[in-house]
């Protein structure tokens, strides 16, 4: 039944697969409560990122804050975030877990690549899908 999947979906066995905003990359992302501290995993290719399990709803809260749309900013964690993007919100040390949600050393950016389209498919943003300079908001 639907329903019964729709409980499942986000775990590992039945992983969100979801589309990067500008529609250039697929990747998948579940739920791993087991993990210290909790994530939330996103399986690009081979690569693996995470990220606090709580950034969903910590990014929900903050994107309602700011009331309007906030640019998301991607970034590799080498680079530097733009000021006032989902990015540089994602590494800042006034950000609820005081800084990086990102998990793994070296793969702790493209928060702002990886989270919005989840957000999006969870009901809780709405994501701009152009081929660069993507924005999101809080529903």
């Amino acid at each position: 039944m639907a329903g019964d999947s729709d409980k499942r979906e986000g775990t590992r066995d039945v992983p969100w697969l979801l589309t990067t905003p500008s529609g250039s990359s697929e990747y998948a992302m579940y739920r791993d409560e087991s993990l210290d501290p909790p994530a939330l995993v996103c399986q690009v290719g081979t690569t693996q990122l995470r990220y606090h399990l709580s950034c969903i709803e910590d990014l929900h809260a903050w994107l309602k804050s700011q009331g309007d749309w906030v640019p998301l900013g991607s970034a590799d964690e080498q680079k530097p975030a733009a000021e006032g993007t989902v990015e540089a919100w994602g590494r800042s040390p006034d950000n609820p877990v005081g800084g990086w949600y990102g998990l793994k050393k070296g793969l702790r950016g493209r928060f702002g690549m990886y989270l919005p389209p989840l957000l999006e498919r969870l009901g809780l943003a709405e994501v701009e899908h152009n081929p660069r300079n993507n924005r999101m908001r809080a529903i």
